[in-house]
């Protein structure tokens, strides 16, 4: 590689599906050959100075809901700066949530915002002639997200990016695909998948192509028991390597994993935090009879492989139309043509001779568009009318095109009206168009309007089998005319709840938020037309059910049900803004609005802005969510390459890295856990407050600034009697006298200034505070960032407690990201750790719990008795946090605070 080129990082993440190629979130690996354990030579994995360090993907599904978290940690070895680029590739169905650089102890976080309010930074670029956004189309269904950055001499960096989806069934299986390719060996790399069904997993698989059985079955562990499934991928260094003495990876390629859930009941409903999700695939039901009609553009432009291709699929497909069916053939160019003009049964004979016909057909003309479906349409509705014995079986009608109407009717608003009235919802169309030289858009939005939905079929190799693969999914519907059914005044909100046919191997989800105090009320009825009679259920929620799975996943469970109803719900607003003009669409796009940014998604009308990074230009990059058709685009003038400003970066509406400082405290969280890391010794230290609840504790102490960070604890009521009673932060002081400012946190509010009457903010409140140098940001529902100019940086998180919760009120968690400026004599429970401390742990031994660990600890010249334990950080997450193993100090940290507990209760919360 060029040396001014530095290294770049590739990392593609693509969406890999069996048949529509969307909604499953994909991210790949590379093939290996089977190797011994035999004793191998260290290998060099640098290349240009620069290696990667790190490369993890981090998959959590909870209910379909997809969670993915992508870290790479690159380090610069050389003695001059290199260009380093982090270049991704993750489904468009999916919404990028979070992004942010380390490097220099710094982070630069993504800022999300409406675009309106990052006008003058797109004008900028557009006079430069570029392309300010960071995501461009990529392949098929693919968004690409690229930004290169320069890293200083002997320095790394950490890159972070977030996103989201709701995983769909297709085929009985859920698909996680995932394609990495980093281009060089990766000192550790890994991918790390998380399922948890309420439902109960019935299968779970995970296969490398790549990979040779013998290596696959080294290298890939999974597992699944009950609701909960696991897959890990973890290749050594050696096992990446394209031969035994090689320094190149072999690290490209797919890595899969597919699972499925239990269908022992009709449908499942699940609820957390008011918000509710419905999953309906009922099994064991009767395949219904068709009525299918295909109708096929064969204007001039179709010539070469398109046509070829096309008829390969069209003869396979008629070989798997099943008996029972009734099926024709519409042809379109300048002139529209039928094969039979009426629907015929699906006999041997009439099979044959269907496919002689589409053997013979040739190419003709321009591309009648309008009057191939109105004669397709037609066929299907004269047999629903004319012929009883063909109106129970589920109608389809699937056109292909690769054009743009050129012949008869060619105003696509009348061609979307006149379709829309000839349907008159009485069955699906379903349009495909053949490669990029058409309106998709315009397909897509008539697909909508008439129950079905568009698929672009791309100019490759595999046409044919992406024919096919959206034939098979449309195959066997099992029920027509589904609606499903809640209580009026017991929804608030709702998603699409009616479809027109259900198809085997698929999956009709509905989310919804349920109305306060209706939840003993709430049910679902389905209602539906099977094989010749009628469909009903009624779906009830099992209350015991939920309480085990709120204690079983808690928070996570919370969060993931109201992001899958919002995620689908932006989704499908986004979908009717597409059929909509003006006020409609106004309407619609303020919907749309409010959501992404409330529930921090970058989307249409989103964008995403990383602060404290300026190019050459001086832009600040953005994060772009790609509009609904365009094309995949190649880059174009010169390359934007960013560099990390000097001062540290203002904080913006979200946290998700934080640099760790030597001795950097990671906070004080739970009942209450004290968490200080020690870099320089590669572990951490942690001990526990116990008092009273009602006291206050001094956390920040700063003589030299008087600001001053306390904490007032609250009781828990023991779940059991005599069980003690716990100990959680429930308020939170922070003042600065310097600059009059105080600022009180709870639970339920965020006071500004409250001894002079300032305002009041909720935690349902998305804002950002500035006031004397100091910038308070709150992210809803969530948690806040304190940071002080020049100085320090806090964060405070929101814990919020649900229904069979081990805690019966609401806390907080406090937590220090870092502690610039702050002079060398901060006391308090964390501010005496944030300069450097020394300590030596020896004699590790079996404790008295036989599951733990003791040792002998010396530090601040006391000699201890530690154990070894684990505690839960939720400075990175705060719904979910991330263990944390540490040499527990007992008795209140005696030995290791200075002087004792008791010391650091104040009198008063400022």
């Amino acid at each position: 590689m060029d040396g001014a080129m530095g290294l770049r990082v590739l990392l593609c993440l693509c969406l890999v599906s069996l048949l529509t190629l969307q909604a499953m979130p994909a991210l790949g690996l590379a093939t290996g050959r089977p190797r011994g354990r035999e004793k191998r030579q260290a290998v060099d994995t640098t290349v240009d100075g620069v290696f990667i360090k790190s490369l993890k993907v981090n998959c959590k599904v909870t209910s379909r809901f997809a969670h993915y978290v992508i870290t790479s940690q690159v380090v610069n070895s050389a003695d001059e700066a290199r260009e380093v680029a982090f270049d991704v590739e993750i489904p468009k169905t999916a919404f990028i949530s979070d992004f942010a650089i380390t490097a220099d102890r710094n982070t630069f976080i993504g800022d999300i915002k409406d675009k309106v309010s990052a006008w003058k930074q797109y004008r900028k670029a557009a006079i430069l002639g570029e392309n300010a956004g960071l995501v461009r189309a990529s392949g098929r269904n693919m968004e690409q997200f690229t930004i290169h950055i320069s890293v200083g001499a002997q320095s790394k960096a950490t890159f972070q990016l977030t996103y989201e989806e709701v995983l769909k069934r297709r085929l009985m299986q859920y698909d996680i695909v995932i394609k990495v390719k980093p281009k060089q060996l990766v000192q550790h790399f890994e991918i790390d998948v998380d399922i948890f069904e309420p439902q109960g997993i019935s299968k779970l698989d995970a296969q490398a192509s790549f990979l040779s059985k013998e290596l696959a079955a080294q290298t890939i562990k999974k597992s699944f028991s009950g609701k909960k499934g696991h897959v890990l991928f973890r290749p050594t260094v050696s096992q990446q390597q394209s031969c035994s003495t090689c320094s190149t990876s072999l690290l490209n390629g797919d890595f899969k994993v597919t699972y499925d859930v239990n269908r022992d009941k009709l449908c499942d409903l699940l609820v957390a935090n008011n918000y509710f999700a419905h999953f309906f695939a009922p099994q064991n039901l009767t395949n219904m009879s068709k009525n299918l009609v295909f109708v096929i553009d064969i204007s001039g432009s179709m010539e070469g492989q398109k046509v070829k291709q096309t008829k390969e699929a069209l003869l396979k497909i008629l070989g798997d139309v099943k008996p029972g069916d009734n099926f024709d053939l519409v042809l379109f160019g300048s002139q529209v043509q039928s094969w039979k003009g009426s629907l015929v049964p699906a006999t041997q004979a009439n099979l044959q001779a269907a496919q002689d016909f589409v053997r013979r057909f040739s190419l003709a003309g321009a591309t009648n568009l309008n009057g191939g479906l109105l004669r397709g349409i037609e066929i299907l509705n004269k047999a629903q009318g004319s012929h009883p014995e063909l109106s129970s079986p589920a109608s389809i009608l699937i056109m292909l095109t690769d054009g743009e109407p050129t012949e008869g009717e060619t105003d696509r608003s009348q061609i979307l009206k006149n379709v829309r009235n000839a349907i008159r919802g009485r069955f699906p169309l379903y349009n495909l168009g053949f490669g990029h030289d058409l309106d998709f858009n315009f397909l897509e939005v008539m697909s909508m309007e008439n129950s079905g939905w568009a698929q672009r079929i791309y100019e490759d190799h595999d046409a044919t089998q992406q024919l096919q693969g959206f034939y098979n999914q449309v195959a066997n519907p099992l029920l027509t005319d589904v609606e499903l059914q809640y209580p009026q005044d017991s929804v608030l909100t709702l998603t699409q709840h009616r479809h027109k046919q259900y198809y085997d191997g698929s999956e009709i989800v509905v989310a919804g938020r349920i109305a306060d105090h209706k939840l003993s009320s709430f049910k679902a009825d389905v209602r539906a037309r099977g094989e010749r009679q009628e469909f009903k259920a009624t779906c009830l929620v099992d209350e015991e059910e939920m309480k085990k799975l709120l204690r079983e996943r808690g928070h996570m469970l919370e969060n993931h049900v109201e992001r899958l109803w919002a995620y689908l719900t932006i989704q499908e607003l986004l979908a009717k803004r597409m059929k909509m003009e003006g006020e409609e669409k106004a309407n619609l796009s303020s919907q749309v609005l409010k959501m992404s940014l409330d529930y921090q998604f970058v989307t249409p009308l989103t964008s995403m802005t990383i602060r404290g990074l300026t190019d050459q230009d001086g832009l600040e990059p953005t994060i772009d969510k790609t509009p609904e058709d365009s094309q995949p685009l190649e880059m174009v003038g010169p390359r934007r390459t960013f560099v990390l400003s000097a001062t540290q970066p203002s904080p913006t509406a979200r946290t998700s890295i934080v640099s760790k400082l030597p001795n950097q405290v990671t906070g004080v969280d739970t009942d209450p856990h004290f968490i200080i890391y020690v870099p320089q010794k590669e572990d951490s230290l942690c001990f526990n407050i116990n008092e009273e609840p009602g006291v206050i504790l001094s956390l920040v102490q700063d003589p030299d600034t008087g600001f001053s960070v306390n904490g007032q604890l609250v009781g828990n009521k023991a779940s059991r009697p005599g069980q003690p009673e716990g100990t959680y932060f429930g308020r939170f002081g922070i003042s600065n006298p310097a600059s009059d400012f105080q600022l009180e946190v709870t639970p339920q509010n965020i006071t500004l200034n409250p001894s002079s009457g300032g305002p009041v903010f909720s935690w349902r409140d998305q804002a950002t505070l500035q006031k004397d140098g100091v910038i308070v940001t709150i992210n809803k529902k969530r948690n806040l960032v304190v940071s002080v100019e020049d100085g320090a940086t806090f964060e405070i998180v929101l814990h919020r407690t649900w229904k069979g919760s081990a805690v019966h009120q609401d806390f907080l968690g406090f937590y220090v990201l870092n502690s610039f400026q702050m002079s060398a004599r901060t006391q308090g429970l964390l501010g005496q750790f944030f300069y450097p401390l020394d300590f030596e742990v020896s004699d590790i031994r079996p404790g008295s719990d036989p599951m733990k660990l003791d040792a002998t600890m010396v530090v601040k010249n006391q000699q201890l008795t530690v154990t070894r334990g684990l505690q839960r950080d939720y400075s990175k997450d705060s719904r979910h946090g991330t263990e944390v193993s540490c040499w527990f100090i007992h008795n209140n940290g005696a030995g290791l605070i200075d002087g004792v507990h008791t010391d650091y209760i104040v009198p008063d919360i400022f």
